[in-house]
């Protein structure tokens, strides 16, 4: 394919996507009406309990409730949209592959959309750690009032990052079956990789939450060395092919 209809394929992808996005959108409008106010303000309503301190989720402005709602949707629609516009991305880049590699294509995505999902339920299980840390700072006897914005605007972005950080991995994979990337080059920058990956732990965390930051680390750095021992015995299989079918390894 040309440089141009490349651009065709990406603007095709990038619709499908959109429309996608958009109806999981008109979903999680719904949803969020239904339950998922209660379900994000649970961790602050719980630790207030626990805690013996007042607190609550406040609405400053007249339009702040419309606008976070639509927010939350629009999250929400990312969230539900994944498989779509996963699939959509795994689809632009398969043609990179051969034949037989593209059998392949369908193990990444149906590893994808799962790991997408428990990066996302794994923020959310580490969230109440991260409220209940927080607001212990706050003294006995003092009001807590967490402005929504702030506080959904936290809560939705540890959500969705944990979610996308941990299908990483597997573009990783893929991009090594396309030949872009060797398994040499994955293990070589494991330090960095490692780095990397607790810097995004500590910012998507409060610095001062140890615990959460490293629930969130370690599965990473697990799914990124299980992402080079695939890139690994890929290469030498092609390795050996190469071997068999012209007497060299490369």
């Amino acid at each position: 394919m040309s440089l141009g209809q490349h651009l065709i394929e990406l603007r095709k992808r990038l619709f499908i996507s959109a429309i996608a996005i958009v109806v999981g959108t008109a979903l999680g409008w719904w949803l969020t009406d239904a339950f998922i106010w209660d379900a994000i303000q649970e961790p602050v309503t719980r630790v207030a309990e626990a805690q013996g301190n007042d607190a609550a989720v406040i609405f400053p402005t007249i339009s702040s409730a419309f606008d976070l709602r639509l927010q939350v949707a629009f999250t929400l629609g990312i969230v539900l949209s994944s498989p779509v516009w996963l699939y959509q991305i795994f689809a632009f880049l398969v043609p990179g592959l051969n034949k037989k590699e593209r059998r392949f294509s369908l193990a990444f995505f149906a590893s994808a959309i799962p790991l997408f999902f428990a990066g996302c339920a794994a923020g959310w299980f580490v969230l109440p750690n991260i409220v209940k840390l927080m607001m212990s700072f706050v003294p006995d006897g003092a009001e807590s009032l967490l402005t929504a914005k702030e506080y959904y605007d936290f809560v939705l972005k540890l959500v969705v990052a944990i979610g996308i950080a941990f299908v990483v991995p597997v573009f990783i994979v893929l991009l090594n079956f396309a030949g872009v990337i060797s398994a040499a080059a994955i293990i070589k920058s494991w330090r960095v990789a490692i780095l990397v990956i607790v810097l995004f732990t500590a910012i998507a965390t409060p610095s001062a939450d140890v615990v959460s930051m490293f629930m969130l680390a370690i599965p990473m750095i697990v799914l990124y060395f299980a992402a080079w021992f695939i890139a690994h015995l890929h290469d030498r299989r092609v390795a050996r092919r190469n071997l068999l079918e012209f007497g060299e390894p490369v």
